[in-house]
């Protein structure tokens, strides 16, 4: 124990040694000093803006170490002023504007109304294209997503039925049997129990909700490309795949859970002459997307702004000295190694509570009635009569 403690001291001060130098240095190089230069300095850490833009959406993906780099993606607009047209995003990325077929397009600055969106300059003026439907960052990361939930599938698929053939059951290992894993787990442990008998019709949807989910999380946690697009921290990803669980839940759902919403079985005064159940149930079908929806959002919002705040807290104590510096510098370091591991668990867990949460809409769309619940187990009774009488 006093081994790791001094192996634990002698990092600490390492990494404190190391970083202590470097403020002073690098105001020593730029020939920054005390007082107004220090404050300018200070002042020059546009802290706002560097949160924004990080979990915001873009035309380009940055260049890890060199934010003044970002890798282009095709924009692709549309206006019925000046037609179809797709270029890459290399030409507008620091906000010079770029002539193609005969109009001009740039990146709206901040003081325009349309703040970071590519624009057409017309006759002096900035016209918002009227479709826009370019590969930016986050769509980017939706793709990606995607690819490496097909690729992880695909490849317990692809083991099980090697297994089949060679006629054996072995246990899939590394990757394979984590993925398979962590299905069973969702399968066996939230899906099955929730919905009985109808798991296997809803068990797609609701285990490629999760890997999806699981998925974009993680990416999101990396720095570098193919990571760094806040996916599930942007409200219109987790908007769309709210949607997805309320349409399936209302469209696949049974007359008992519709005679539920608009019938239900209270007192004949809170339904009529006015209509409180059926107005409070009818609130509570969109009520759940919209919980599913903040409920992902917000968590992940949060995770990334946390760890942001925490880096940017290096350059804004930058001023007050070396000393202020390097131990902020140190502190911000460890806490944010500690919460980015924290991350990588909360990334399990909202993928975790948003299916269980989609497993349980659905499953209340999927109640009988009394008498339908009877009438099944009657249907499925049947086929065991013949065999019974038969002995």
């Amino acid at each position: 124990m006093e081994n790791i403690k001094h192996i634990f001291a002698a990092l600490f001060l390492g990494i404190l040694g190391m970083l202590l130098p470097v403020p002073a240095a690098a105001m020593a190089a730029d020939g920054h000093g005390e007082g107004e230069e220090q404050t300018q300095e200070k002042e020059g850490v546009d802290a706002q803006g560097i949160i924004f833009e990080h979990l915001g959406d873009g035309y380009g993906w940055e260049v890890p170490f060199n934010h003044h780099k970002r890798i282009p993606l095709p924009v692709i607009v549309w206006d019925k002023q000046f037609g179809f047209h797709v270029f890459s995003s290399s030409h507008i990325t620091h906000g010079e504007p770029y002539t193609d077929g005969g109009v001009t397009f740039k990146l709206a600055g901040k003081e325009s109304d349309h703040k970071g969106k590519v624009v057409a300059i017309v006759d002096g003026k900035e016209i918002k294209p009227t479709v826009d439907i370019s590969i930016t960052k986050n769509v980017c990361g939706v793709f990606i997503a995607v690819l490496v939930c097909i690729w992880l599938i695909i490849d317990v698929a692809r083991w099980h039925k090697a297994q089949m053939s060679a006629g054996t059951m072995k246990a899939p290992r590394r990757l394979t049997g984590a993925v398979e894993f962590v299905i069973l787990f969702i399968y066996d442990g939230v899906i099955r129990p929730t919905l009985g008998k109808k798991a296997n019709r809803f068990a797609p949807y609701l285990l490629t909700v999760f890997f999806f989910i699981l998925v974009m999380n993680l990416l999101g946690l990396i720095v570098v490309f193919p990571g760094g697009a806040n996916l599930t921290g942007n409200i219109a990803v987790t908007l769309v795949l709210a949607l997805l669980t309320f349409f399936i839940t209302n469209i696949c759902a049974t007359k008992h859970y519709w005679k539920e919403i608009f019938n239900p079985d209270v007192p004949w005064w809170l339904k009529w002459p006015l209509p409180i159940m059926p107005l409070i149930e009818v609130f509570g079908i969109f009520t759940k997307p919209a919980a599913l929806t903040v409920r992902l959002f917000a968590n992940m919002m949060g995770g990334h702004m946390i760890v942001i705040v925490l880096t940017l807290l290096i350059f804004i104590f930058a001023f007050m000295g070396p000393v202020v510096t390097g131990a902020t510098a140190v502190v911000s370091i460890i806490f944010s190694v500690f919460m980015l591991c924290i991350d990588v668990l909360v990334s399990f867990i909202q993928a975790y509570v948003f299916t269980m949460l989609s497993t349980l809409f659905i499953a209340l769309g999927q109640e009988e009635g009394h008498g339908e619940h009877k009438e099944a187990e009657a249907h499925t009774d049947l086929p065991a009569a013949p065999a019974t009488a038969a002995k």
